[in-house]
């Protein structure tokens, strides 16, 4: 790497949002710093315009969004050496930094493994990259596969559980609690419970994320629904009420404290409990007992033998959530809270691996990416 300085830019489109920001590392600095980062909010009359149609649909005005932030900031396109965008719905993968492929936009294009936000950031990226001659990354995408083999059975033999989760933030947030204890991540055994739009809780073990609950798994969030009972939903799915779509919409996107009380704003909805709203607590109070019950599910995963629960995510920012999580689950082990996510940072850091030459990145194929990452678990289980 040069003495001058190099610039990265980070996108993570969420659902309702897209956070980027501009990264930098010298000759002299062995990290990556932030030198500058906003988050682009859409408002649901914006996104209302997309409703029915894929998420790539989106890509336009997304980049469109991020351009006017930048010019806004004074950065062109050309001062960046890479970009770097937020991993999708891709078949399971090891951990890693991937170039950007034809391939893989295809691959996010089809959406066989579902519809979101985060299938936007290795498109936004590439179109930035293509547009100045350079390079577009994603990093531990949201399909890292590190599960152990019991973890995929579902109960039924046509359905196998699949690895889908925050991957990007988990790790980050696992690895940066290991450096903070000055202990390595390989030697811990963590829960990492990831609370934003959506809620993820996973068990850690010798550096691997060994299971986690899914999107479509778990406690409900913001926005998604979590565990249904099975035969509801089947009378659902029947009743002539919704499509496919509509339904697939209804638990993952118009789920959880939205389908209850009408907003995905936790802050609100503390203000509204806190003003004798009966729907609003008790809503409120069963997320935390449904996150805490999760949690406990991991500790078993671990055999009880677990150093540190770790909060992290958007809603982790909430004082009072914590503080009714941890008095529910700190019999578990320490725990602390990293709010917020590392998301772009993570982004940043994987990319620069690979400028700096300490990495090469990897090429994604849909024909081996799955195989990818199950060699990886077989070699993890070692």
């Amino acid at each position: 790497m040069t003495e001058s300085p190099t610039r990265v830019l980070a996108i993570n489109p969420g659902s309702t949002s897209t956070k980027i920001g501009v990264f930098r590392r010298d000759g002299h600095a062995n990290a990556a710093s932030c030198e500058w980062s906003t988050t682009i909010r859409h408002s649901d009359v914006e996104l209302e315009h997309f409703r029915g149609w894929s998420a790539l649909s989106q890509a336009d005005f997304r980049a469109g969004g991020i351009r006017h932030a930048l010019e806004d900031a004074g950065y062109a396109l050309d001062s960046f050496a890479a970009f770097a965008g937020r991993g999708g719905l891709l078949p399971p993968m090891e951990c890693g930094t991937y170039e950007v492929n034809d391939a893989m936009v295809e691959e996010l294009r089809a959406a066989r493994r579902g519809e979101h936000a985060s299938n936007l950031g290795a498109v936004l990226a590439l179109t930035f990259a293509r547009e100045v001659g350079v390079r577009a990354y994603i990093v531990d995408p949201v399909t890292v596969d590190e599960w152990q083999p019991c973890a995929r059975f579902s109960g039924l033999p046509q359905i196998t559980r699949s690895s889908i989760g925050h991957a990007l933030n988990i790790k980050a947030v696992a690895r940066r609690f290991a450096r903070d204890q000055q202990r390595s991540y390989a030697d811990l055994r963590l829960i990492v419970v990831h609370l934003g739009s959506g809620i993820t809780a996973s068990a850690h073990r010798n550096g691997r994320m060994i299971d986690q609950n899914t999107p479509e798994e778990g406690p409900f969030g913001p926005d998604r629904s979590g565990w249904l009972p099975v035969r509801e939903l089947i009378k659902l799915c029947f009743s002539g009420r919704y499509n496919e779509r509509q339904l697939d919409r209804l638990v993952f996107g118009e789920g959880g404290l939205y389908a209850y009380l009408g907003t995905r704003d936790l802050e609100e909805i503390e203000h509204r409990a806190d003003a004798a709203d009966a729907q609003a607590a008790a809503v409120y109070d069963a997320m935390i007992y449904k996150t805490a019950k999760e949690a406990g599910a991991m500790a078993a995963v671990l055999e009880g033998r677990v150093d540190a629960v770790v909060l992290t995510g958007g809603m982790a920012h909430s004082a009072r959530l914590v503080t009714r999580l941890r008095a529910c689950i700190e019999w578990i082990a320490p725990v602390s809270v990293y709010p917020g996510e590392d998301e772009l940072l993570a982004l940043a850091e994987g990319v620069f691996h690979v400028l700096d030459g300490e990495e090469q990145p990897k090429l994604f194929h849909p024909a081996h990416a799955e195989q990818k990452g199950r060699e990886a678990l077989v070699l993890g289980l070692e």
